[in-house]
Parts: C-alpha cells; structure tokens; sequence
C-alpha cells in the first residue's frame, strides 16, 4: 500500500540540521530500508486513526534522538512502538527500523504509563515532525526553529482537519502556546511536561483529564 499523502509530504522536508525520519538514514543506527519503515508505520496508523472518531491529538514539541528519530511516531520510543501499533491495530514488521537493542526515552515512558491506562482513541504528534539537533551533533536534540515551526503549524492544521478530534492536548508550555494560537476551532488543553520535575503534575493532569476512560486501576503517586 502507498503512503498517505500527509506522509508523503512530511517525508519530502528538508531542513538545515534536522533528520527526517521518513526520507533520512542515519547511517550509525539504522537498517538500510529504515526510512521507508517508518513512513509505512506512521502511514498504517495514519488511515486506521482517520477511519473512527478520535478523542484527542497529544502534541509535544519535536521529535527526540532517542525517541521519535529512530521510530518516527511521536512520543513514542522503541519499547513502546508495538502498543502503539496494537492501539489502532495496525501489524507492523518484525524488525524495527534501528539495529541493535531497543533504545528507551524518558518522555515516553511516562507518556506511555498513562496511556497504556487509557481506553480512548488518542494520536500523538509535535508541533515540528522532523527531529532537529544541534549543527554537527545529530544525537542531540534543540528547539526548532521559526521557519520550522511555521512548516510544523500547518501540517497540524492538515492534521486536524484530517483526524476531527474532539480536543488537543498539548504537553508541555510550548505546545501549549502553539496550539492555543493557531487552532479556534476544538479545545484546547494544556498540561506539564513530565520532564524536569513534571512528572507527577503530568500524570495527575492526565488523570483527572481521563477519569472516565482510565481502565486499570494503579497508584500513580
């Protein structure tokens, strides 16, 4: 099957120190086909998302070097790639698009541990797709800049218009002032990044967030 044109244009990008996951190979981490892999993932879980009413879109900022760089779904790492997949019951290959063993990021742990808590349709993004690094550094990772965010506001946009959600729910302030500024149309909530010290605000935000949807009952704090 192709990919979806949305894919396809996010895999036609290119920007000055910046890796696409969909058209780039890093040469130190992946396997030969890695790019076309990734484009067929995002592309498979794409058209299942688009079929049914969906709850929300969780935005984050970029892509990260341990994260969405070696997976190219965002929010999500290499531990959590194939529950991503199974939530929208999408088969992906048996080899993942890296070599070696399965790299973990912290963000996506702590996205993933309420997520794997909740029973509704939710599709994760960032308000710039492409993973951006320092110059001469690609396993670093910096905030994007204007110029890619003005790209990155208007593939949301597509996106939105594409998937209907109900709601954005964006992670982190600078999402959150993205989101707040460029979509009228749907709510838009804003809570911490569970990085440097949020984790737990993230987690209690997100819980009374889903309250009803929560399937599994656990101690968070």
């Amino acid at each position: 099957m192709k990919n979806h044109p949305f894919v396809v244009r996010l895999a036609s990008l290119h920007f000055e120190d910046c890796f696409n996951p969909y058209s780039d190979r890093c040469e130190v981490h992946d396997r030969w086909d890695a790019p076309r892999r990734r484009a067929a993932a995002l592309s498979s879980i794409l058209r299942r998302a688009i079929e049914e009413p969906v709850d929300a879109i969780w935005i984050g900022r970029d892509l990260g070097y341990r994260g969405g760089r070696r997976t190219g779904l965002a929010l999500t790492d290499e531990v959590h790639v194939c529950e991503y997949a199974r939530r929208w019951d999408v088969t992906l290959k048996t080899e993942r698009p890296t070599i070696g063993n399965a790299v973990a990021e912290r963000t996506a742990a702590v996205i993933w541990g309420m997520l794997e808590q909740i029973d509704a349709r939710i599709f994760l993004w960032n308000v710039f797709p492409l993973h951006p690094h320092e110059p001469g550094s690609p396993f670093t990772n910096r905030q994007h800049k204007a110029s890619e965010r003005r790209v990155g506001e208007e593939l949301l946009l597509e996106l939105i218009s594409l998937l209907q959600p109900a709601r954005i729910v964006a992670v982190g302030n600078d999402a959150a002032a993205v989101a707040s500024r460029i979509i009228d149309s749907i709510p838009v909530i804003s809570v911490r990044h569970p990085s440097y010290g949020g984790q737990t605000q993230f987690q209690r935000q997100i819980s009374e967030l889903y309250m009803g949807a929560m399937v599994k009952a656990r101690s968070l704090f």
